[in-house]
């Protein structure tokens, strides 16, 4: 086994020289890209780094290589595009899934690619590590939903490792976890004679492997865990007597199996119901490109199978060695009273062009077992449904974190999504007896007569006018009640946001502020609602129920009979996004930031702020409050506490109209919105789903790729005036010193192994330090083995193997 180790720093270049190189038997090239040890050092990487060193795998004829790298940037098409070359070229590679947990919805790229094996971490309890990254993949969101990572779970937590200078030290994260099954993969290629290497391995064979030995962990689901922990000899005897062929991951979906199987287990399907929709990958080990015979087909063991409709989208082409294959699953309506399982298969016949040697196709057909829970149609009052149509995040935008005090995670990125970062708040609404649906289209895209209360948190995104009218409707004449949860919103705040970022040499500004309240005002304007543009702060009680308000907003319009609720709170939108909200010397004044209030037939309520109910660096909960404001616009229930005569607005909040917040006027808000010139369209995950294509076609440089749900996009579009199209890896950001601006830091896309590490910024003059001395030990290292090579042909044998 041949370690060649590319880094980009000199800490890690000097580790590099620990390292040295080894023989083992069966000759393997495997590229290390170690991070570990560099964090500390330098906070930056372009993307050229890594197509240069990919460019060197791919000429060299690599066969394994761990990157324990990784970002937030699905949409670094340079990079991504690479990384399939490489895989496409038979490289295995694995790659870290990220040490941004215990939080949902934060999987890095590229170990969120189905082409990588994305490895998260375990401590020795076989507990998932506290920091190891979450599924679900966030690609495909609003319409589609995400795909199971990580694939495997590794050992990551307090592994000994050399240090730099001598001896060992302990060291965790996933970027320990992913070469410990890196080295795994090596092993395993090791037992495939070199003759036969390449008709059995490549990524795909080399995943299955994996994910089917793997050992299923008791506690996590599978957004945690993917397959499980890694099982050396398990893995060994699946490939042992390996014939390419093609499988489904995960192979089965089982109501029943909580809580491996959440979110799916939590809650039951019934008729009536948005599809549920659930993103399966299909892995071929037959070839590099393979194709869907036919449509899948379900397949029910007894009759109350054909009470479930299936729709499916799936990739036709599957390239490189991975496709998808989503269910799109609706109980019909003649099930309306049913109440028990529905068991079956779902088959998929896959084929790829045959092998070197071979005149006849390759052909497999792969089977995803699904074993479901149906219950009766819940009434209206107990079903919410969930707006993740007009949720926009990073990337392909600059969205900022909705709480200003987080100074070391600035961009909103973990989806925003039921079972991402509000997966908490998801579990306690069906522990409440709730069934919580997810609308990924627009509001003209469901019916108000079965939904008891509309819920809307943390919006970016514009609304249609049809979908204002629509909802006004909706509420004064269908009942439907309306929660709203809004976010900050203030112009100068996020102008002092705005900075030079210096891996992509642009500006970057925040398209929105945490909540898009211009557009929420439009949407609430018939009801004589709107926010303000305050940036509030401060802790308040009600009842005994103590909660935070961190950088919510204040309600400056609401109707009179309504119950508008005050507390005093720090107005910080004037200290700026770079200073503590803790500023001694601020005033305290009451601000409005709860209202409730009956509009004909139905009810609506809003509050300032969602940090209370988003599990990414919540200070604390307000899921009381959720629960009684969904008591008051599903049915009607009124809070003691909430109504009391002394929180009822007699007299409506009235502000002019030019002293709402204005929407910006130097961004581009239609290059990030699903809204402004886009047409009105109900997508596949709503019941007036316009249906006759196996699935949207995704044009990438060139390419249709299909991707599980998505809506026609053009990646390569660019991101606006504000923010340029990406060259380079988005980073990873480091912690903001106080009174620093973003513009004069390097950002980095490095994981943080050690969790007490501090975070230090390389100044200006590092990078071509470090770029000239990279290049110099370089130089020295192809020189040495130039030297070396010399001296064998000459008949010297070195005396030290472990010299060279």
């Amino acid at each position: 086994m041949i370690i060649l180790d590319m880094v980009h720093s000199l800490r890690a270049l000097l580790l590099v020289k620990m390292l040295n190189v080894l023989v083992l038997p069966q000759t393997l090239r495997f590229m290390l890209f170690v991070c570990s040890q560099m964090h500390s050092l330098l906070q930056v990487s372009y993307t050229s780094w890594f197509l240069d060193a990919f460019n060197y795998a791919i000429a060299t004829n690599m066969d394994v290589l761990n990157l324990s790298i990784g970002g937030p940037d699905y949409l670094d098409l340079p990079f991504v595009e690479k990384v399939w070359e490489i895989t496409a070229n038979n490289i295995i590679m694995v790659s870290a899934i990220g040490n941004d947990g215990p939080l949902y919805g934060t999987l890095n790229n590229p170990a969120d690619q189905s082409d990588v094996i994305g490895v998260g971490g375990i401590d020795y309890s076989d507990h998932i590590a506290s920091f190891s990254s979450r599924g679900m993949s966030t690609w495909e969101i609003p319409h589609g939903y995400g795909r199971v990572k990580p694939d495997v779970v590794a050992y990551g937590r307090e592994i000994m490792g050399s240090k730099i200078s001598t001896g060992c030290k302990s060291l965790s994260g996933t970027s320990v976890a992913s070469p410990v099954v890196a080295g795994m993969v090596c092993l395993l290629v090791s037992i495939i004679p070199v003759n036969n290497r390449k008709n059995i391995l490549n990524p795909a064979s080399m995943k299955q492997a994996l994910v089917e030995g793997a050992a299923k962990l008791a506690g996590p689901n599978m957004y945690e865990q993917g397959a499980g922990r890694v099982d050396l000899l398990e893995s060994y005897e699946i490939l042992k007597n390996y014939q390419p062929r093609a499988s489904i991951f995960p192979s089965i979906l089982d109501y029943k199996d909580c809580p491996y199987s959440w979110p799916f287990c939590r809650q039951p399907l019934y008729a009536g119901a948005m599809p549920v929709i659930f993103n399966a990958t299909i892995l071929n080990g037959m070839g590099v490109i393979g194709f869907v015979e036919s449509p899948p087909t379900w397949h029910p063991l007894d009759e109350e199978g054909s009470l479930l409709n299936i729709r499916f989208t799936y990739s036709e082409v599957i390239w490189p060695w991975t496709g998808y294959l989503a269910l799109h699953m609706q109980i019909k309506e003649e099930g309306a009273q049913f109440s028990g399982e529905i068991e079956g298969n779902v088959t998929v016949r896959v084929y790829s062009p045959p092998s070197q040697g071979e005149k006849s196709p390759r052909r497999s057909t792969c089977v995803l077992q699904l074993k479901l829970k149906v219950v009766p149609t819940p009434p209206r009052s107990k079903r919410v449904l969930w707006d993740q149509f007009h949720n926009i995040k990073y990337p392909p935008g600059y969205i900022p974190r909705d709480s200003l005090d987080v100074r070391n995670d600035i961009l909103d990125w973990h989806g925003d999504h039921l079972h991402t970062n509000y997966h908490i708040m998801f579990n306690m609404l069906c522990d409440t007896g709730y069934y919580v649906e997810t609308l990924g289209s627009p509001f003209t895209c469901f019916d108000a007569h079965q939904y008891g209360t509309l819920l809307l948190v943390d919006l970016e995104d514009e609304y249609f006018p049809e979908e204002i009218e629509k909802l006004r409707e909706d509420v004064l004449n269908t009942g439907l009640g309306l929660a709203v949860f809004a976010e900050w919103y203030n112009v100068e705040t996020m102008v002092k946001m705005r900075f030079f970022d210096d891996n992509t040499r642009s500006w970057w500004t925040p398209v929105t502020g945490g909540a898009n309240i211009p557009a929420l005002n439009n949407l609430l304007a018939p009801f004589g609602i709107a926010f303000g543009e305050k940036i509030l702060n401060g802790d308040f009680s009600v009842n005994g129920e103590q909660s935070r308000y961190a950088s919510g907003t204040n309600i400056v319009r609401f109707p009179g009979g309504g119950y508008v609720h005050s507390f005093p709170l720090l107005d910080t939108s004037e200290s700026g996004a770079t200073q503590s909200v803790l500023t001694s010397g601020m005033i305290k004044a009451a601000s409005p930031i709860l209202g409730l209030v009956e509009a004909e037939e139905g009810r609506i309520a809003v509050y300032g702020d969602s940090n209370c109910l988003d599990s990414s660096h919540m200070v604390t909960n307000c899921y009381w409050l959720l629960r009684k404001i969904l008591d008051f616009t599903s049915s009607n229930i009124r809070d003691s506490v909430l109504f009391s005569d002394f929180s009822k607005q007699h007299t409506p909040l009235t502000e002019a109209d030019n002293q709402l917040p204005s929407r910006r006027t130097d961004v581009n808000f239609s290059s990030y919105s699903a809204v402004l010139g886009k047409d009105l369209i109900c997508w596949s995950d709503s019941r007036f789903e316009v249906w006759g294509t196996k699935g949207y076609n995704l044009h990438v440089r060139g390419r249709n790729r299909v991707l599980p749900g998505y809506p026609v996009t053009d990646l390569g579009r660019g991101l606006n005036s504000t923010m340029n199209t990406s060259k380079s890896r988005r980073p990873k950001y480091a912690e903001i010193s106080k009174g620093d601006s973003l513009g004069s830091k390097y950002f980095g896309m490095f994981y943080k192994d050690e969790l007490d590490m501090p975070v230090l910024v390389a100044s200006h003059w590092l990078v071509p330090l470090v770029v000239a001395v990279t290049g110099l030990l370089v130089f020295l290292s192809f020189w040495r083995i130039r030297q070396r090579r010399r001296r064998r042909r000459k008949g010297s044998v070195p005396s030290r193997l472990a010299n060279l």
